[in-house]
């Protein structure tokens, strides 16, 4: 099991004190609104698999998987090129890759998930 890093939610927690200590305001991001969290146990199985596929390297069972997630959605938190990369959770009876991915950043620094294939995403909490 991987445990992601908590510096993006301990980095804006900070801001959001900073700025109520010192009397600012603190103005959220479309990014930053739209990404929620799940907790590891709370993803459907499938996930499961794909986050171990992850872990070891592969191999993946689409020739899609790992490639650069590009964001253009801009749901995600603005990154560098090459920062996303995007792995299919398969999805039980679909005869094709299906709508769920985990779309990884820096490889495994922390790991989003999404069922309605870039609408939306949730950081993935390992710790409940």
């Amino acid at each position: 099991m991987r445990f992601p890093p908590r510096i993006t939610r301990i980095g804006a927690a900070a801001a959001v004190l900073s700025a109520l200590l010192v009397g600012g305001t603190v103005t959220a991001t479309p990014a930053a609104a739209a990404v929620g969290s799940i907790c590891y146990s709370d993803l459907p199985s499938q996930a499961y698999d794909t986050l171990d596929l992850i872990a070891s390297g592969g191999p993946f069972p689409y020739s899609q998987d790992g490639v650069v997630f590009r964001n253009q959605e801009g749901v995600l938190p603005s990154q560098s090129s090459g920062y996303y990369h995007e792995y299919t959770v398969k999805t039980p009876g679909s005869s094709t890759r299906g709508a769920r991915r985990i779309v990884t950043g820096k490889k495994t620094e922390e790991d989003y998930y999404t069922s309605d294939h870039y609408a939306t995403f949730d950081l993935i909490d390992f710790g409940c």
